[in-house]
């Protein structure tokens, strides 16, 4: 190894001659143009000096930074111009959806309001209409038992004067009499006619228990006010009036006869027999006073008071 320090050299490098050649051509043609520049012009022309100032690389840069943050910022702005006028219609859509279907809502709830009105009106109207009806037939009946009252009264006072024949003969009215005298005659006589026809003018008329009259009775009130209208005085509960007179049968009724349900001592329901196989009493709540078939309701059997 060699101990001989290595001292690099400060020696430029040689340029090669292509380089060299390159170099002085150009440096030759810029010289000849100027003198030729000089020739051609007027020899007290003065140069012309005019500087031209080019932009630096750092004002460059910050211009095309700033020209890029407006962009980006411009492009920003629109999209959320757009972002917002996109929720403004899909607002006012919905709002108009919104609108459309309270005021298909409201319009409903208005046309039930309106159903439920006119039924209500045409229920109260006819309410009103039965009402009256039942108050015109009220009145009408009223007037029926009024007037059969007032010729019942009349009838009654009549047949005071001749009470004394009912009473001497004792053969018309009690079973007694001849097999061949008819129901007719039975009810033309004066005591049992004037029960009939009470009893009769009082079909309408309500039940109502412990009734008296003299629009609602019950069963042995109504047979009580009856046989009172003739001038006879009976007890007021059913069993006491099954006791009074005599039994009879069923196959030898006469009108006036007071039939009964139960036992004669102990009968729950009496009526009054009106002739040609029916009776009236005052039967429940539901019927009230009614005139019916004895095959409607079978008695139990029948006293005779007259």
């Amino acid at each position: 190894m060699s101990h001989t320090a290595h001292i690099p050299s400060h020696r430029k490098p040689r340029r090669s001659a292509s380089k060299l050649a390159l170099r002085a051509g150009v440096a030759g043609g810029v010289l000849g143009t100027i003198a030729v520049a000089g020739a051609a012009g007027p020899a007290s022309a003065e140069p012309v000096t005019e500087t031209i100032e080019m932009p630096t690389l750092g004002s460059l840069g910050t211009d095309l930074s700033s020209a890029v943050a407006a962009s980006a910022e411009a492009s920003q702005q629109e999209a959320l111009d757009q972002s917002l006028e996109a929720q403004e219609a899909a607002a006012l859509e919905k709002a108009a959806k919104e609108a459309k279907k309270a005021k298909a809502e409201a319009e409903r709830k208005a046309e039930a309001e309106r159903a439920e009105k006119a039924r209500q009106e045409a229920e109260a109207k006819a309410e009103a209409e039965r009402a009256a009806a039942e108050a015109r037939a009220e009145a009408q009946a009223r007037a029926a038992r009024d007037s059969a009252r007032t010729q019942l009264a009349t009838t009654s006072a009549s047949s005071d004067s001749g009470s004394g024949s009912d009473s001497g003969s004792g053969s018309s009215d009690d079973g007694g009499s001849s097999a061949g005298s008819s129901e007719s005659t039975q009810v033309s006589s004066g005591t049992a006619a004037s029960i009939v026809a009470f009893a009769r003018a009082q079909v309408g008329d309500a039940y109502v228990t412990g009734g008296t009259g003299p629009n609602s009775w019950d069963c042995s009130g109504l047979v009580q006010a009856a046989y009172a209208a003739a001038g006879i005085d009976l007890p007021r509960i059913s069993y006491q009036q099954s006791s009074m007179g005599t039994s009879v049968s069923l196959s030898n009724l006469q009108p006036g006869d007071v039939l009964y349900w139960g036992s004669r001592s102990g009968s729950y329901h009496v009526a009054i027999y009106v002739g040609g196989g029916k009776y009236v009493g005052a039967q429940n709540s539901s019927t009230g006073v009614v005139e019916r078939s004895l095959d409607w309701d079978p008695p139990s059997g029948a006293v005779r008071i007259l």
